[in-house]
């Protein structure tokens, strides 16, 4: 019989400990802690657990140089935007933790993925649906696949029976938090369950050679649900967005072991599952019939990847006491820092002036390179004078009024000359070393604020 005993977890960050503490030690919480039942496996059950002959040989120490490396082959998905985000393909051993809101299309994404890979053996396991309701989705999506299997269970001992049965060739399960080990005493979704079954996960990737995808719930504050040695355990972390008002969905790489994190994926929910989005640039682009002031189009990265965006701004008088500042898809206090350098180095009386500034298609920009943009769009809208449709803006906006030059400036000229734009301005310091002649559009430079608004109005 293997030892039972009784040990307190932290609810927020899995620290263990073996009596009960007001504050945890380790993250600071308080009143966190819950007594959780474990049953300590046995080394016999742990040896029984060995996925294959090669297991065994992990467990010995070999002089680095002794050690062969493996070729970098990179299993390749059907879905090109999930290639793009995973580095180049899933790579075999690996383990991928994707989470995200509920109703965001976790599911329906790797469901998807799994139908369209064919020439692949598949597990799906589904702790959260049904059998049937798997089907009902398979049968909206529109897809078929013969070397796909479904397994509806939540023991992990029924689990890793069935994975002995199948030898898939890759293991989907949904979701983290409804599986439970016959090891630890305690419901599913606790600390102390979500550890247990994700290491045992990773314990048949690593032996077995099989890529892992795990689809995880998150937190009302947004992080993903469990503790965060959840996160450290896995090679890919992956971050599914998006606002359900809108019909497009960005799918971020957090951690990657694999390749690098700066990659994006745009989807769009259709009625038929996800589709990718391949040219993201020209569904952000709203085709106006005659042209409106307060908007201007920002050319910025995501990653590695040049998107044309349209910026929209609205100032208008306040009609009470104190000014108001609403932000959409940007930092509220990048917007307040613009407005101060428009006010003191410009001599625009914003202070007076509601603004609104929106990011056109519900997504949200860290890159700086929009400010100018920003700017653009503000000044259009406080002059009441329509922008042309076919310019495009990129730097970023010191505090003096300088425009400050930009990272890869090469893909953004190239990404609005694809798209038919006919005029870009960008900063002066951009402008060395680059090759004018490569490009159909005009390209124009500014060195401050000043300059831009001569340029325009």
């Amino acid at each position: 019989m293997a030892k039972i005993k009784s040990a307190f977890f932290c609810q927020q960050c899995g620290y263990e400990t073996p009596k009960w503490t007001g504050k945890c030690p380790s993250c600071g919480a308080w009143n966190s802690f819950v007594e959780e039942v474990i049953q300590r496996e046995d080394k016999a059950q742990r040896q029984a657990a060995d996925w294959d002959e090669a297991a065994k040989d992990l467990r010995k120490a070999h002089k680095l140089s002794e050690i062969t490396p493996q070729a970098d082959t990179r299993m390749i998905t059907p879905d090109p935007e999930l290639n793009r985000v995973l580095g180049g393909g899933m790579v075999p051993g690996s383990v991928t933790l994707i989470a995200g809101e509920p109703g965001i299309g976790k599911s329906t994404l790797f469901l998807q993925c799994a139908l369209q890979w064919n020439n692949i053996s598949i597990l799906y396991v589904s702790g959260e649906e049904s059998a049937q309701q798997v089907k009902m989705r398979a049968e909206r999506v529109g897809l078929a696949n013969d070397n796909l299997y479904l397994l509806t269970a939540t023991d992990m001992s029924t689990i890793f029976q069935e994975v002995k049965k199948v030898k898939p060739q890759l293991l989907v399960v949904d979701s983290i938090q409804t599986l439970e080990s016959p090891f630890v005493e305690s419901a599913a979704g606790s600390v102390s369950q979500v550890r247990e079954c994700a290491a045992e996960l990773q314990r048949f990737a690593k032996a077995s050679n099989v890529p892992v995808c795990i689809i995880g719930h998150i937190t009302k504050e947004g992080s993903i649900a469990g503790p965060k040695v959840l996160e450290h355990m896995v090679d890919t972390v992956l971050q599914f967005e998006g606002d359900r008002h809108y019909a497009y969905r960005i799918l971020r790489t957090i951690k990657n072991r694999f390749g690098s994190t700066s990659e994006l994926g745009i989807y769009e929910m259709i009625s038929a599952g996800m589709r990718p989005v391949s040219n993201p640039s020209e569904i952000l682009l709203s085709q106006h019939d005659e042209p409106l002031s307060g908007i201007a189009i920002a050319s910025t990265m995501e990653g590695m990847r040049p998107l044309m965006i349209e910026v929209q701004a609205l100032a208008t008088q306040a009609v009470y006491g104190t000014p108001q500042r609403t932000v959409s898809g940007m930092d509220l206090r990048r917007l307040q820092l613009l407005l101060a350098v428009l006010e003191k180095r410009g001599g625009f009386h914003f202070g007076s002036k509601d603004v609104f500034v929106n990011i056109a298609g519900g997504i949200k920009v860290e890159d700086p390179s929009i400010e100018l943009a920003v700017v653009c769009a503000l000044l259009s809208s406080y002059e009441d004078k329509a922008l042309p449709s076919n310019m495009c803006f990129v730097g970023e906006i010191g505090l003096s009024g300088e425009i400050r030059a930009v990272n890869r400036i090469d893909q953004r000229i190239a990404e609005a000359d694809k798209l038919g734009m006919d005029v870009i301005i960008i900063p002066k310091a951009n402008a060395k070393g680059l090759d004018v002649k490569n490009y159909t559009i005009e390209i124009k430079t500014a060195n401050k604020v000043e300059d831009v608004y001569k340029m325009l109005f």
